[in-house]
């Protein structure tokens, strides 16, 4: 048995994970329960990767939760919608693969794990007028946790989002969210927020954090009680530094420590599951079209997703798939200057749909339905900005819209937006000429674009780019706004605005897999020992985002996939009780 860098035997398993994220996790928990011994390694002191930073909330048809309300869809409307969605990207073979699984995914994890779900199924698919879209029952997301239930464990957990959250607590969306945005005007909405609130003071006071945990932080949260309950040993601080390969076989990994470097040998499988490469600028310079540096991209996933699992793929003979429709999985961004020097990255995801608001580009334009997704907005973003100027933009909108709503990481009324406007987050202007020239957009393109808006938008209208035209839309605007709850003047200044860059999610262009995640080398041929998952994995959406959770569903889905295929399991395992 060969010995690793400090002269000791090499820890041996069944499985070994690369990477703490949803879609490591997902395989490491299923891996488990059929029986193996899992080791995950994680480089960062903390676990749950880009997961627990994001939103949580995962697309899977024909969910367990949407049948027991009911919905029964037939199983050839997803394929319909991403067939036309995707286009020459659509893999039948891996489609089904994911369609397949994925409802039986949750009920796995729903009746064997501590992973509990709520279900959304009132969030529609993000492009309705595509044939086979759906206005419901295709989106899931783990179930609030008291962050104490974790023991040890809490103390490993990555921290929410510090942007999206509020003082530290997490906010989830749905009949959460609109309590905090409607606290003033509802005395329920106070009254919850008060509770929350409250508790979450006592929560600082006595943990140094939020213990009430929803959205991506719950899904982490609950895929780490899991995996801990079934004796998977989650290793943080453990970055592994390259593949252990044997006779073409990948084997394990070199792993390192505090006590340097440990071979740890993997009898059944490795899993890549680092959380792509959001944080690679030469790679982001060689695939992200519109940045030349490399630099020029703000991604809201933790700095440490930095490419490892590719690279570790590329070593061993796997190959990154460049071909997808777009490598990254856009989402529109503004910087936020906080008074300690450091600058965070708010993701624009809340205000966009909401009536009342614009994004143009530094000449003035309108270009896309500021209503539609977030992936949609970056890509009109970065296809109508004209070559060799700085991709960005700005939302602009009334003092009126933002006490209502918020703007970006400037709270809604109550909160104070005076520190933002200070600090040069916001600009402001007494007409949209001065708000233009404050921003350096052109003043006479902004006044004309406001002026053909508002003449449409007086009738609660949108010709120019259909606001309000999607279920999609309607759902994120506001349903006391008629006619069009995506729609209404921009007339009474003060003006506001923020500036919108270029961000992600993460990352669509990951190492090419069959529909069993093996990696596959440059013949097309599977790797053996060696699987991929997560953003490792190229997106079985070729690079397209046509709904929500398209992340997070395939990368659960995947990982359950990936632990049920090394393990050997056949039948389904949802339905039993034992292993």
């Amino acid at each position: 048995m060969p010995l690793t860098s400090d002269g000791s035997s090499p820890d041996e398993c069944d499985v070994l994970v690369i990477g703490s994220g949803a879609g490591g996790l997902s395989a490491a928990v299923t891996a488990a329960w059929h029986g193996l011994k899992v080791i995950v390694v994680e480089k960062e002191s903390v676990f749950g990767g880009a997961t627990a930073w994001s939103g949580g909330w995962m697309w899977v048809p024909g969910n367990p939760l949407a049948r027991r309300a009911g919905i029964h869809e037939d199983p050839e409307g997803p394929r319909t919608y991403l067939r036309n969605e995707l286009g020459n990207q659509y893999d039948p073979v891996k489609v089904d693969a994911f369609l397949d699984a994925a409802p039986h995914m949750v009920a796995f994890f729903e009746r064997h794990t501590k992973l509990q779900f709520v279900d959304g199924n009132a969030i529609p698919d993000m492009h309705g007028a595509t044939p086979g879209a759906a206005t419901g029952g295709h989106q899931v997301c783990a179930a609030p946790l008291d962050g104490r239930k974790l023991g040890a464990l809490f103390g490993k957990l990555r921290r929410p989002l510090r942007e999206t959250a509020f003082l530290g607590l997490p906010i989830m969306a749905g009949a959460d969210l609109a309590a905090f945005m409607s606290v003033t005007r509802s005395a329920r909405s106070a009254l919850h927020v008060a509770k929350r609130v409250g508790r979450h003071l006592i929560d600082l006071a006595l943990f140094g954090r939020a213990t009430q945990l929803v959205n991506g932080n719950a899904l982490a949260a609950r895929l780490g009680l899991s995996a801990a309950e079934l004796g998977v040993e989650i290793r943080v601080s453990a970055p592994a530094r390259h593949l252990l390969v044997e006779d073409g076989v990948v084997t394990g990994a070199l792993v390192g420590g505090p006590n340097g470097e440990h071979a740890i040998r993997a009898r059944r499988g490795t899993i890549l599951a680092s959380g792509g490469f959001p944080h690679d600028r030469e790679r982001r310079r060689e695939l992200f079209g519109y940045t030349p540096s490399g630099e020029e991209h703000w991604s809201v996933t933790p700095d440490s997703a930095s490419g490892d699992g590719l690279r570790l793929g590329e070593g061993a003979g796997g190959q990154v798939d460049k071909s997808l429709a777009s490598p990254g999985a856009w989402c529109p961004v503004s910087l936020v200057p906080y008074s300690d020097g450091t600058v965070g990255r708010f993701p624009h995801i809340i205000e966009r749909a909401k009536p009342g608001i614009v994004a143009v580009l530094a000449d003035g334009r309108r270009f896309v339905n500021e209503a539609a997704g977030y992936y949609d907005y970056v890509s009109a973003m970065i296809r109508e900005t004209p070559p060799g100027r700085e991709v960005a933009s700005w939302l602009v909108c009334t003092r009126a819209f933002q006490r209502r709503y918020g703007l970006g990481i400037s709270r809604p009324a109550p909160l104070p937006v005076a520190p933002y406007l200070r600090s040069g987050y916001i600009k402001a202007g007494r007409t949209p000429e001065e708000l233009a020239r404050a921003c350096g957009i052109d003043p006479a393109g902004l006044r004309r674009t406001l002026d053909d808006y508002n003449r449409d938008a007086r009738l609660g209208e949108d010709p120019a780019f259909g606001r309000g035209s999607t279920p999609f839309n309607r759902k994120g605007g506001d349903p006391d706004v008629k006619p069009n709850p995506c729609v209404a003047p921009i007339e009474i200044g003060p003006f506001y605005a923020v500036k919108v860059l270029p961000g992600s999610f993460g990352t669509f262009a990951g190492l090419k897999t069959d529909e069993r995640t093996r990696v596959l080398d440059g013949d097309g041929r599977p790797i053996p020992g060696l699987h991929a998952v997560g953003a490792d994995m190229a997106s079985v959406m070729g690079g397209y985002y046509p709904s929500g959770g398209i992340n997070l569903g395939p990368a659960m889905t995947f990982g359950y996939i990936a632990g049920r295929h090394i393990a050997g399991a056949t039948g389904d395992d949802d339905a039993a009780t034992t292993v």
